[in-house]
């Protein structure tokens, strides 16, 4: 087989080395396989041992092979579809799992090591859908176990995007921070994602590496979650 370099933007710095990518606690490395295959091996970098994975692609896929290398993922579900779920074993940290799907160029949009059914490391994700949904989730989780860490790290998101924010704020006439914040504090994660997704639609951005370079500072955010 014939190593394929797949460059994806993930998280705001990705590390490259020898053809693989790694994102925080899933290591990737994508080759060609005969018969319009991908293949990809998924190494568990989080440290600890991980009992599944979650999975994600950009459109419908058919796996056609599964290998463990250091333990034993069981799978939940069929062999086709968008996404899956591979949970109630165990894999050793520093394993790896092989996943053959095809068509070849489906790429994954989101994966996720998982500890029954919490997620372990930190996840890969290439789109901005993702990326909403991951910031939503992770500040509900914030704000349940540490309040006021999520108030300062939203405060210090205002505060980077002051221009931003501000301009919006004069044409709306509302104060956005102050009328936001209450929402970030005290809804539910659709709704948070729905306020995310609202900001990109101002910035008319239509990737995540055109969001990542917009002017829009996300790093207070990312930092607070760990992406």
């Amino acid at each position: 087989m014939k190593m394929r370099v797949v460059w994806l933007v993930a998280v705001v710095a990705l590390f490259v080395s020898c053809g693989q990518v790694l994102a925080g606690g899933v290591g990737l490395s994508f080759f060609s396989g005969e018969g319009g295959v991908t293949v990809c091996m998924l190494e568990n970098t989080t440290g600890v041992a991980v009992t599944g994975l979650h999975i994600e692609f950009d459109r419908d896929v058919t796996l056609v092979n599964k290998v463990e290398f250091g333990g034993y993922l069981p799978t939940l579900g069929g062999a086709s579809g968008t996404t899956f779920d591979f949970n109630g074993g165990q894999l050793v940290a520093g394993g790896a799992l092989e996943l053959d799907w095809t068509p070849a160029d489906a790429t994954p949009t989101l994966i996720m090591w998982m500890s029954g059914a919490r997620p372990v490391g930190t996840p890969y994700f290439t789109t901005i859908d993702k990326l909403g949904w991951l910031l939503a989730q992770g500040i509900v989780g914030v704000r349940q176990a540490d309040p006021a860490r999520l108030q300062a790290a939203m405060t210090q998101f205002f505060t980077d995007n002051a221009e931003f924010f501000g301009g919006l704020s004069q044409a709306l006439g509302m104060d956005l921070q102050q009328t936001l914040l209450p929402v970030i504090m005290n809804s539910p994660a659709e709704a948070i994602q729905n306020f995310f997704n609202t900001m990109i639609g101002m910035l008319g951005v239509t990737d995540l590496q055109g969001l990542l370079q917009s002017q829009v500072n996300l790093s207070a955010l990312l930092n607070l979650l760990g992406l």
